[in-house]
């Protein structure tokens, strides 16, 4: 009866705790309307974190991270469109902040290697059944 009373106690303190954190968690940054909140959800899950192997503002736990969420939060209310902050984190922390490369040309690579790669290995795989079917036509010929 004891444990269990102990269990129950340790669950309920572990779930009232973490809920704390969670609700701390969202009362970081009030906004005023429930756009400029949105703007600012989609803002750091597309911007990311300059440290963290392939995570967002939002995912990231870094220090860098949080400033960036805190940044992102200021230009927001201050009235800065989602362009102008996306142009400013690429001004200051380059262009690896961003999750989608700018189509540029020094970016063309970066969106039609993928396609290149594709092409050229349809290509491979179609010359290789060719060679194979005139080895299969050859040998039965013999």
């Amino acid at each position: 009866m004891v444990v269990r009373l102990a269990f129950l106690i340790t669950w309920f303190v572990c779930l009232g705790s973490s809920s704390m954190n969670i609700a701390w968690a969202e009362s970081i940054h009030q906004f005023e309307s429930p756009l400029e909140q949105a703007r600012y959800e989609q803002l750091t899950q597309v911007l990311r974190c300059p440290k963290c192997q392939n995570q967002s503002l939002s995912d990231s736990d870094s220090a860098i991270a949080s400033d960036l969420r805190d940044e992102v939060y200021r230009m927001i209310t201050l009235g800065k469109s989602d362009n102008q902050v996306k142009e400013y984190m690429v001004a200051r922390y380059g262009e690896f902040v961003l999750y989608e490369p700018v189509f540029e040309p020094h970016t063309f690579f970066l969106w039609f290697a993928p396609f290149g790669f594709l092409l050229i290995g349809v290509i491979v795989f179609v010359l290789v059944l060719r060679a194979q079917r005139k080895q299969r036509q050859q040998q039965e010929e013999v």
